[in-house]
């Protein structure tokens, strides 16, 4: 399982069209892609226009070719491009645990 973290800094005022949004793409459109697992939405206390957004994936494929190069993505960015103040900071973690 891959763990994608999206930190996410949004144009100050947009937060409640923002988070509708995200909803609605959480609803519809990553059941849809293959190898999506589930999700995590946080806001940030001490900074309002920050978020993260987690991500699991069964492969890192997933996420960074079969999502990425599909018309999921593309319906993504339209619902929440606009929102953006910068691109988002993305990284992928694996597990660590053993046993």
């Amino acid at each position: 399982m891959i763990l994608e973290l999206a930190d996410i800094r949004i144009k100050t005022g947009a937060s409640d069209a923002f988070e509708k949004n995200v909803q609605i793409a959480l609803a519809t459109i990553f059941p849809k892609s293959k190898g999506f697992l589930g999700h995590e939405f946080r806001r940030c206390i001490e900074t309002p226009d920050r978020y993260v957004l987690m991500l699991r994936w069964e492969t890192l494929e997933n996420h960074t070719v079969d999502f990425r190069g599909s018309d999921l993505f593309t319906q993504w960015r339209s619902l929440v491009g606009e929102f953006f103040a910068q691109p988002p900071h993305v990284e992928h973690f694996s597990d660590t645990s053993s046993g």
